[in-house]
């Protein structure tokens, strides 16, 4: 039986990076100690959005955490973040701790549900695994995780939409200004230079690791460095980690770029602030052709 959505929705199914089950009787006490959201209150298959840090306050990885079927039961997942990186990271810091972290990766698959009611039409009857909102535009979209073994029947359940493609995911996710964790800003960022303390950091649930940094950086208002969005009328997307610069002086690096439906492409860029000025107008060489326009005030 097909999903009644009131309009045929944009989908893309697509593999976790990580889907990890956390359980056991200190599950939530740890998970609360080591993740920068909040997780108390977090309902039964509700879901939260945040990051995994370093003692620095750099971005290890990022994931929503869920709560599972119990109170001691919760998964950790994420679109690009590695099961490897966050299963290593979490299980260093289990110490006495009753808790069990499995990577069930392989077992599951997901679909991103893009468009008006997508919501409405997925929770209006149960359906197995997991429906959370995501991070893949700025309008409604929601997250079905599901068994890997149902990929086919859930194709068959969204046959009235139009599947996207990675690029097209790229494209909408890039022109959103969500950042790719770790590709956008990862290990030597910081969350407020990628512009994730709103969604992903909490300034009042206490202690975690890195919250010491958090709470400096939220006195000091400012940081130097900032992910922005830019675009080009080129047809060639440089490589990732190009160099790009202001006149003669480098002053940041391109972190992701997708091709522009519209001609040329547009990228995600983490950009010294000090030299730039709304009007900016970006090199991918010292003193080269200025062809890279900021789309986002510094």
């Amino acid at each position: 039986m097909a999903i009644n959505f009131p309009t045929s929705p944009a989908f893309h199914v697509w593999q976790p990076a990580a889907w990890l089950r956390v359980e056991g009787g200190d599950a939530a006490t740890f998970l609360q100690g080591q993740f920068t959201n909040e997780l108390r209150g977090l309902p039964v298959r509700g879901a939260v959005y945040g990051l995994w840090l370093n003692l620095k306050g750099r971005v290890l990885a990022d994931s929503f955490v869920l709560r599972g079927s119990g109170a001691d039961e919760f998964w950790v997942g994420s679109y690009f973040s590695s099961a490897a990186v966050m299963g290593e990271r979490l299980e260093s810091y289990v110490i006495a701790d009753d808790v069990t972290i499995t990577d069930a990766t392989p077992e599951w698959a997901g679909v991103s549900l893009l468009g008006a009611g997508t919501w409405e039409a997925l929770t209006a009857k149960p359906v197995a695994g997991f429906v959370f909102r995501g991070r893949r535009e700025r309008t409604e979209n929601v997250e079905w995780i599901f068994p890997a073994a149902e990929i086919a029947a859930v194709r068959a359940r969204l046959q009235s939409g139009r599947e996207l493609d990675v690029g097209e995911m790229e494209h909408r996710r890039i022109t959103a200004g969500i950042p790719a964790v770790p590709a956008d800003v990862g290990l030597g960022d910081l969350p407020n230079e990628g512009g994730l303390e709103a969604d992903a950091i909490s300034y009042t649930k206490g202690c975690y690791l890195g919250q010491e940094v958090m709470a400096r950086l939220k006195s000091m208002g400012r940081v130097r460095r900032r992910l922005l969005r830019v675009a080009a009328a080129e047809e060639n997307i440089p490589a990732r980690l190009a160099a790009l610069f202001s006149g003669s002086r480098k002053i940041g690096e391109l972190r992701s770029a997708a091709r522009d439906p519209a001609g040329g492409w547009v990228g995600l860029a983490m950009l010294s602030l000090l030299p730039l000025t709304p009007d900016s107008v970006l090199s991918l060489a010292a003193d080269g052709p200025p062809v890279i326009k900021l789309l986002d005030a510094p």
